[in-house]
């Protein structure tokens, strides 16, 4: 029987994006667009308060990702292995590349948005084609097995973001 409760699965789905169609691309928007407004509020790396955009990722990260470790193996009872409607794993995972940014890239509007574009394309890229050792990953049970082939691919997608902008500088 499964007793999965209407808040666990409220944060396994990301508040029900994981129930919309492309349901890993729509479940990772969300720390993208409180990256955007952190960013135009002042709030982002490279200024004074860049801590808060920093506490707001890794919480994002946290919470997200103790959703799948938690409750993972309900959500895989219920929905099967590595279900689409649990899309925490790309909300947490996005919210690791996000943080990989270089303050550098932040000069202006269109370069704000250019490397928020690029950071969730990137991410996307690696998650849905999950080189190794992401897509190694995905094969652990339950929880783990939900999480970890995201968090693999957040960090590539950082680590390319990164290397991108150190060879144009």
């Amino acid at each position: 029987m499964n007793t999965m409760g209407r808040t666990t699965q409220s944060f396994l789905t990301t508040n029900g994006l994981g129930h919309l169609p492309i349901s890993g691309t729509v479940g990772s928007i969300p720390p993208v667009v409180l990256a955007i407004i952190l960013i135009f509020a002042g709030l982002g790396p490279g200024t004074s308060l860049s801590w808060v955009y920093f506490l707001t990722m890794t919480l994002i990260l946290v919470v997200y990702s103790a959703s799948c470790i938690l409750y993972g193996h309900e959500a895989e009872a219920k929905w099967g292995k590595d279900p689409s409607e649990v899309v925490a794993d790309e909300t947490a995972g996005q919210a690791i590349t996000l943080m990989m940014i270089p303050a550098g890239m932040l000069g202006s509007p269109l370069a704000i948005l250019c490397a928020l574009a690029g950071a969730f394309v990137l991410f996307r890229l690696f998650d849905i084609f999950k080189p190794w050792p992401a897509g190694a990953m995905q094969k652990l049970p339950g929880g783990w097995g939900i999480l970890l082939d995201d968090i693999f691919a957040s960090i590539m997608a950082g680590v390319v973001i990164m290397f991108s902008f150190a060879a144009i500088h």
